[in-house]
């Protein structure tokens, strides 16, 4: 796999090494809320390639690792170099820190190769400028059978601009497997 020597904008690289932007993804009480085993729970299993778009600082990353297992791999990847420093930290000591490859993008482009069974975007595909590409790279990156769980906040995202997303999936060669109910959250399962 390729990794990516991106320089953020100093607009990113300060939003991602800011304390209160990381408190308010890290912190127990969303923790709490968006409980990642139970968002995860009979999506993931041992052995997979997960990859964890849009990682910040690598809550649903740390969770991915541990339910893939030994033989099983994770790919966080996000734009923000601080984001991306913060969760590799938080993750060095852990067992399952070594499943986790780091990868930064760019803004146009996830810039991957490597073939994966689930995707998880948590929060971010609103900020994503180009939704059509986004779902394409996605697309080809998933094996066949594999699924992808789009999870957006309901503060963000109202119920049209999530339906033109979930079109926009459909566009792309997705189809809905199930739509999920989590807290504060509009939120669909694709397959490919």
């Amino acid at each position: 796999m390729k990794t990516t020597q991106y320089q953020p904008a100093a607009a990113e690289t300060l939003c991602g090494d800011s304390f209160w932007h990381l408190r308010i993804l890290d912190n127990p009480v969303r923790r709490y809320l968006q409980n990642p085993e139970k968002i995860l729970k009979g999506r993931v299993n041992r052995g997979m390639t997960a990859l964890d778009i849009g990682c910040g600082p690598g809550v649903f990353t740390r969770t991915l690792a541990s339910m893939v297992g030994e033989g099983g791999s994770v790919i966080a990847v996000d734009l923000q170099d601080g984001m991306l420093r913060h969760a590799r930290k938080r993750s060095a000591d852990h067992p399952y820190g070594s499943r986790i490859t780091w990868h930064q993008c760019r803004p146009d482009t996830l810039q991957l190769s490597t073939p994966v069974d689930f995707a998880l975007s948590m929060y971010m595909v609103h900020e994503v400028p180009d939704r059509e590409r986004l779902f394409s790279e996605v697309y080809g990156l998933l094996r066949p059978g594999g699924r992808y769980l789009v999870v957006e906040p309901v503060f963000h995202v109202t119920r049209e601009s999530f339906i033109e997303t979930e079109e926009i999936a459909v566009r792309a060669g997705f189809h809905v497997a199930e739509r999920p109910a989590f807290s504060l959250s509009r939120s669909i399962l694709l397959e490919r």
